[in-house]
């Protein structure tokens, strides 16, 4: 029931969502990452016109899975989906779907949470902001 994939093509999130629903489970929480315009960088507001993902597909499913398994382990969850999209996102289009099943809804945040955080810090995928001046690399976690 858990999966990690990389898709070049757009997320239907509910799709994501209800692949994660076993009958012992009474909560699916699930996160809907999106290319936001405006990003705080280094004190300053800049408006950004569009992302692009590149990453290691083969090392970033490896290291998705390595997270589910994490997951599964430390927080009392049952099934989790995580879905990551590459190339270039327009303002608003999904970057990444993390939906995880639980049978009460505390630990399904509580994984979501993490998994998220996690998923930035680790997995080999990368975030470059393109802005009308010029462009950057994202790093690592953030609070955003």
């Amino acid at each position: 029931m858990d999966f990690c994939e990389m898709t070049t093509e757009r997320i239907d999130i509910s799709s994501v969502a209800r692949r994660v629903v076993p009958p012992e489970c009474g909560a699916t929480v699930t996160l809907d990452g999106y290319a936001r315009r405006f990003t705080k960088k280094d004190g300053r507001v800049l408006e950004t016109e569009h992302l692009v993902y590149e990453a290691y597909p083969e090392m970033a499913l490896k290291e998705m899975q390595k997270l589910v398994a994490r997951a599964k382990a430390e927080f009392e969850v049952s099934a989790v989906g995580i879905v990551h999209r590459t190339g270039r996102l327009e303002i608003g289009e999904t970057s990444v779907v993390i939906s995880v099943a639980a049978p009460h809804r505390r630990a399904a945040f509580a994984a979501c949470e993490w998994l998220i955080k996690e998923l930035k810090r680790t997995v080999p995928i990368w975030k470059k902001e393109v802005y009308a001046d010029g462009e950057a690399w994202a790093e690592g976690e953030s609070n955003a």
